[in-house]
């Protein structure tokens, strides 16, 4: 039986740009960077070291090329936030592209775009 989602594979064309967007605007970490020596690099981030689910960044072009019949494209992740406000001004002061804050019946919630222009979305968590 499935207990919970491990990780996230998000398919990029610039790992290293990648991984410092997330470092620098969003405060993520590395967890581990792998090299298998043959050309296959993953790099996996996580909001905390101890957080359940992590994002994995794989090289898209290797990937295509290893397995054509995977669907690489990006994953539509919900992340939440306990201050959802603050983390709207601290992507707008980070130069994040934002969309607007909307009333959803489940929350509010904005999307944001990655440097690679993969969207990506924050409900604010209802405690």
């Amino acid at each position: 039986m499935i207990k919970k989602i491990n990780q996230i594979m998000l398919y990029v064309n610039n790992q290293d740009e990648t991984k410092q967007f997330w470092i620098e605007k969003f405060g993520f970490s590395v967890i581990s960077e792998e090299d298998n020596g043959q050309g296959m690099r993953w790099i996996e981030l996580a909001p905390t070291k101890d957080a359940e689910t992590s994002i994995i960044l794989h090289n898209k072009e290797l990937i295509a090329k290893m397995q054509p019949e995977l669907n690489l494209g990006t994953p539509s992740i919900m992340f939440y936030s306990d201050n959802l406000d603050q983390l709207y001004k601290d992507f707008s002061a980070k130069n994040v592209t934002v969309g607007e804050i909307v009333n959803l019946p489940s929350g509010r919630v904005f999307n944001f775009a990655d440097n690679e222009g993969n969207y990506f979305a924050v409900m604010e968590e209802n405690k």
